[in-house]
């Protein structure tokens, strides 16, 4: 993605120019290396760090044959040989998938972009996904979240680097906030359109969020045993039951406080939560902000 390789080469940048006014050595020196379809003569040893920047990819199956293709395979290669000679790898959004075709990330934790967690889960059982973090820093890989984490991702690199000081003061002059969860960005319509079952299940929510219902009554309202209801929707979502629902519930309900002037107490009883202090601990817990944060400007 161009604007991926636009950030990557921006943050490092900057901190160059930073550093250049205190008079030290400047953290980075840097070069593109194209993998084409045809042979070239890239070779990464020697090199200190590879950055992947984001696969720009539509669907599932484009990512698969893009995976597939020469260029791609050529740039495993580069970056195996750059890994055994001690390199530092990062990645973000689908290129995380060409990462762990190398086996690298292979009883490691890593992230990926949230609609492509549950292909990656199934693609790759050996790496520990952890699907809600922006960035996994399993050092000495680093992976990141869908395509803008590119920033987030070039943050922890500048930190690794040339320190945590210099990271924030990149943010600083970038004005790039400090993110660590993809939750409040994903968007469980997308991912449960995936299995007709699950489409299903996330219209029974919606239809009846706001009263009280078990996991097993959602599983019978799609006729799946709630084992297989369980399964379906961490294969789909990459959630379990309670989270599915969670997720649907805290959707609707920042949709209300972006959208009307309810207060918290009514929306909370809306989207079939008692007691509106449950609904506040969850809103702040994923976002990191208040409901009233999410209010329109007056």
């Amino acid at each position: 993605m161009a604007s991926s390789a636009a950030i990557t080469h921006d943050v490092m940048t900057t901190a160059n120019r930073i550093r250049g006014t205190t008079k030290r050595a400047l953290p980075f020196d840097f070069k593109t290396v194209r993998c084409g379809s045809r042979p070239n003569d890239a070779r990464l040893r020697g090199t200190d760090l590879v950055i992947v920047p984001g696969l720009g990819t539509a669907s599932a199956d484009q990512l698969d044959g893009k995976i597939k293709s020469l260029a791609c395979r050529r740039a495993a290669d580069l970056l195996i040989e750059a890994f055994e000679a001690g390199a530092t790898l990062a990645a973000s959004c689908a290129s995380t998938f060409l990462l762990a075709e190398t086996g690298l990330l292979d009883g490691r934790r890593a992230t990926t972009t949230w609609w492509l967690a549950p292909l990656f889960q199934r693609r790759y059982p050996k790496v520990e996904l952890v699907t809600d973090r922006m960035v996994v820093a399993d050092w000495p890989i680093a992976t990141g979240g869908a395509a803008m984490a590119q920033m987030d991702l070039m943050l922890a690199i500048v930190g690794k680097f040339a320190g945590p000081k210099l990271a924030s003061t990149c943010a600083n002059y970038l004005l790039l906030d400090e993110r660590r969860s993809q939750v409040p960005f994903m968007a469980i319509n997308y991912l449960a359109s995936q299995d007709p079952k699950i489409a299903k299940a996330e219209k029974w929510v919606r239809e009846n969020i706001a009263r009280d219902f078990t996991m097993e009554e959602l599983a019978a309202a799609v006729a799946l045993a709630p084992r297989t209801f369980a399964r379906r929707v961490a294969g789909t979502c990459g959630v379990s039951p309670i989270q599915f629902v969670q997720r649907i519930r805290l959707e609707t309900a920042r949709y209300l406080l972006e959208t009307t002037r309810l207060p918290i107490d009514e929306i909370a009883r809306q989207v079939g939560y008692a007691e509106p202090s449950t609904l506040r601990r969850l809103i702040r817990r994923d976002t990191k902000h208040s409901p009233g944060h999410f209010r329109p400007a007056a």
